[in-house]
C-alpha cells in the first residue's frame, strides 16, 4: 500500500507543472544579458564604416529581445505535449516557408544567398523555423515508435527522409551552415531515441561522402576548407582576410581585455562585426577572461539542457530536449571555434549574440520550450 500510495504521488508530482528549471533561467538570463551588451557594443563599429543608423540598430535588437523574451515566457508556461499534438503541422508550415525564398518578389537574395523572405516590409529567416520544426516532428514520431526505432523502416529511413528534404531547400539557398547544426541535431535525437550503432556509422558514412561531394561542388566551400588547411598559403584580402583579422582582435584582448566599447578590428578590419564575427569583438573588449565566461555559460547551458532531457517525462520531452541543446549548442561552439580557427570559417551566428531578429526570437522560443520541460522534470 505504502508503494502505491508513493507511485501515486510521483505520477502527481510529474503531472503537476513545478517552477522553471532555475539554474538554466539564470544561465539564459547570462547569456541575453551579455548578448545584448556585446552587440551593442560591436554596432558602434558600423557607424565608422558605413554611416549605420545606430539607433535604429539597436532599437530593432531590443524589440526582437523582448519579443523573444515574451515568447520564452509564453511557451514555458504552455504543457509542450502541445507541440507535439502540432508537430506535423509546424513540420509541413516550415517546409513551405522556406520554399518561398526561391519565389521571386518574395524571396530576398544577399551575398549570392537566398535566404530571406520580405512580407509586408518584414524580412526573415525562414531556415530558423525550419531547425526547430525538424526537431519537434522527429522528436514526436521517434517517440511515438519507441522501440521501432532500431528498425530501418522505422528508424533510419524516416530520419534520411527528414534529412534529404532538410538538405535539399538548405543547400539550395545555399545555406550549408545551418544543415549541418541541423544534421547534428537529428543526429543526436536518433541516437537519444536508441538508433542502432550500425545504423549511426552508415550515416555517418553518408555524411562523409556527402560533405566531401558538397566541398568539391561547391567553391565558397573549398575556399573555406584550403584556407583552413593552409592559411600561409591563403589570400590575406581574399579568403583568409576574416581569420587572419579575427584571430588578430582575439589575440589583442590579453587577459583582460581593452575594455567595452574599445575594439579597434569592429571598425574597419573585421567583416560582419555583429554578424559571424562579434565572437572576435567580444574576446578584443573583454579578453581572455570574458571569452571563458561567455564560453562557460553555452557550456553550463549544454549541461544543465542535457541534465533536463535526462529527467524528462517521457520520451517526446527528452529528445526535443536532446534536439535544442544541439541545435543551440552546436550552431555557438561552431562559430566560436571557426573564428579562433579550429575548424573552417562558417557563416552562423553566435546565439543570443549575433545580428538576427529571426534567429534570437527562434532561439528564445527553444529556450522556453527547455524551461517549459523543466517544469515536468522527474525529481
Amino acid at each position: 500500500m505504502r508503494h502505491f500510495l508513493l507511485l501515486e504521488k510521483i505520477k502527481s508530482r510529474l503531472q503537476t507543472p513545478q517552477k522553471v528549471d532555475s539554474w538554466l533561467f539564470f544561465i539564459l538570463v547570462g547569456l541575453v544579458a551579455g548578448g545584448f551588451l556585446i552587440f551593442i557594443s560591436a554596432s558602434i563599429g558600423l557607424l565608422a564604416r558605413d554611416g549605420a543608423d545606430f539607433g535604429s540598430i539597436a532599437t530593432m535588437r531590443l524589440f526582437a529581445t523582448v519579443l523573444g523574451l515574451s515568447v520564452a515566457y509564453a511557451i514555458s508556461h504552455l504543457h509542450y505535449k502541445n507541440l507535439r499534438r502540432y508537430a506535423l503541422a509546424l513540420l509541413l508550415s516550415s517546409i513551405v516557408l522556406t520554399a518561398l525564398v526561391f519565389i521571386p518578389g518574395i524571396g530576398l537574395e544577399h551575398g549570392g544567398a537566398r535566404r530571406w523572405i520580405d512580407l509586408f516590409g518584414i524580412s526573415f529567416q525562414p531556415a530558423e523555423f525550419l531547425k526547430i520544426a525538424f526537431v519537434i516532428y522527429l522528436a514526436a514520431f521517434f517517440g511515438a515508435v519507441k522501440e521501432k526505432v532500431q528498425t530501418i523502416s522505422f528508424g533510419l529511413l524516416p530520419l534520411l527522409a527528414l534529412l534529404g528534404i532538410s538538405g535539399f531547400l538548405l543547400l539550395l539557398q545555399p545555406d550549408t551552415d545551418t544543415f549541418v547544426v541541423l544534421f547534428f541535431a537529428l543526429i543526436a535525437i536518433f541516437i537519444g531515441a536508441g538508433g542502432k550503432v550500425k545504423h549511426i556509422v552508415i550515416l555517418g558514412l553518408i555524411a562523409i561522402m556527402g560533405l566531401g561531394a558538397l566541398i568539391a561542388s561547391k567553391p565558397y566551400l573549398k575556399a573555406r576548407v584550403m584556407t583552413y588547411l593552409s592559411p600561409q598559403e591563403a589570400d590575406s584580402k581574399g579568403a583568409g582576410w576574416q581569420i587572419e583579422q579575427s584571430l588578430i582582435a582575439i589575440g589583442s584582448g590579453g587577459f583582460t581585455g581593452k575594455g567595452f566599447g574599445q575594439s579597434v578590428q569592429k571598425f574597419s578590419y573585421l567583416p560582419e562585426p555583429i554578424g559571424d564575427s562579434i565572437f572576435a569583438v567580444a574576446s578584443e573588449e573583454f579578453g581572455f577572461v570574458g571569452s571563458v565566461l561567455l564560453i562557460g555559460l553555452f557550456l553550463a547551458f549544454l549541461l544543465r539542457g542535457l541534465r533536463i532531457a535526462a529527467r524528462a517525462p517521457d520520451s517526446f520531452s527528452g529528445l526535443l530536449s536532446v534536439g535544442i541543446v544541439i541545435l543551440i549548442g552546436a550552431s555557438a561552439f561552431m562559430n566560436i571555434a571557426s573564428m579562433v580557427a579550429i575548424i573552417p570559417l562558417s557563416g552562423l551566428p553566435l546565439a543570443f549574440v549575433s545580428h538576427g531578429g529571426t534567429a534570437l526570437v527562434i532561439t528564445l522560443f527553444e529556450a522556453g520550450i527547455l524551461l517549459n520541460i523543466s517544469r515536468y522534470q522527474k525529481t
